[in-house]
């Protein structure tokens, strides 16, 4: 999105990581911010806006990026897990575009075309065994993509989410350990698995995943609203 033209503020739980990763960007010569906040709490969703809107003067985009995986069999669940899992990917993608929207609406922006992209999965399509309780909430976040765009396309703002697959990701590599424990076998064996499932041959990469946010957030998606989209380079047919 910096390459793109984005001016960006990039959120985190770990305020040090947020800062490295906006230094990175502006020794490239891009615009970036950084802010630190807990995704599962509303006023964090505040800030992060009141971030960009003090130091770039407006919001444009508005990206609920952040997630955890649980690999876990749904019989051993404790309240306090699912609670967790709900609160970062359900309650922190409702809460983003709560503050994206009010927003959104201060700002005389006539025709111009606002954007929330929220992150899904394909888990979010078929629920994957294991991982249960992440598919619900990606589940979850597919129906308040479809939700909030009927509700927002009014006010020209479009609602969309895009849908990886098996991202080569240390998130990846947590779920193939937690396997392993849970189920047995070796490091890597799952990860290789699943991967086996892939139409195009290889693990996805974050680039891939970029590409696509990348287009939601142009013009060239503007005419496009409550899609999710799966980006896993043909995993899942439906």
């Amino acid at each position: 999105m910096a390459n793109d033209g984005y001016a960006i503020v990039i959120a985190d739980f770990n305020g040090e990581r947020a800062e490295n990763a906006a230094t990175e960007l502006r020794e490239k010569g891009f615009q970036a911010v950084s802010a630190q906040g807990d995704v599962s709490k509303p006023e964090d969703h505040k800030h992060f806006v009141q971030v960009a809107v003090e130091n770039f003067g407006r919001l444009d985009t508005y990206v609920n990026n952040a997630g955890i995986a649980q690999i876990k069999l749904l019989r051993d669940q404790t309240p306090e897990e699912m609670q967790q899992i709900f609160s970062v990917n359900v309650f922190g993608t409702l809460y983003g575009m709560q503050a994206a929207a009010e927003q959104f609406e201060k700002q005389d922006d006539g025709d111009h075309i606002r954007k929330i992209i929220n992150a899904s999965s394909i888990a979010g399509h078929i629920a994957f065994d294991m991982l249960g309780a992440y598919s619900a909430t990606k589940f979850a976040v597919r129906g308040l993509t479809q939700a909030a765009a009927k509700e927002l396309g009014r006010y020209k703002i479009t609602v969309n989410a895009y849908c990886p697959g098996i991202v080569g990701t240390s998130m990846w590599d947590l779920i193939d350990q937690r396997m392993v424990e849970e189920l047995g076998g070796q490091r890597g064996q799952y990860l290789e698995q699943y991967s086996k499932l892939i139409t195009m041959g290889r693990v996805e990469t974050p680039q891939d995943v970029a590409n696509y946010v990348s287009y939601l957030a142009s013009p060239k998606a503007d005419y496009m609203t409550g899609q999710a989209v799966q980006i896993d380079g043909g995993i899942q047919f439906i």
